[in-house]
């Protein structure tokens, strides 16, 4: 069994991304491999998974939550996280940054590929990191 932290989860469309503890390539995650509850998933999330061969790449089944995210930031509607009065904002750690990307890319366009969301925010990724954007985990 794999293990990994969930990088998003969209319960209305049920599936989602898992980032393997192994590293490597992310695992697409859909609610019929789930062998918990959908309501207890969600970003932050570790999870145990097998790991299977899917149309687009590594599909994961089995999926066991093994840990909650004991806090799970979320942004409200509206909120891009700066803070007026200093005129900083909010730095993501790179699982967070991940999320939240692949969630507005899935928003902006449905019908993208797993492989296309990765190309996409590993680039974005690339740039976060050189600008200070995120926090490398």
């Amino acid at each position: 069994m794999a293990r990994g932290k969930v990088l998003s989860f969209d319960p209305v469309r049920g599936y989602g991304f898992i980032a393997p503890d192994s590293g490597g390539e992310d695992v697409f995650l859909h609610v019929n491999d789930l062998l918990d509850e959908k309501s207890r998933l969600r970003t932050g999330v570790l999870v145990e998974f097998r790991v299977e061969g899917g149309e687009r790449g590594p599909k994961a089944s089995s999926v066991k939550i093994v840990e909650t995210a004991a806090e799970v930031r979320t942004v409200p509607a509206g909120d891009d996280g700066e803070d007026a009065a200093d005129g900083f904002c909010d730095v993501l750690d790179l699982v967070d940054f991940r999320g939240t990307l692949t969630e507005l890319l899935l928003e902006a366009d449905p019908g993208l590929t797993a492989a296309q969301i990765l190309k996409v925010r590993r680039q974005l990724e690339v740039l976060a990191l050189k600008y200070g954007w995120v926090e490398a985990t």
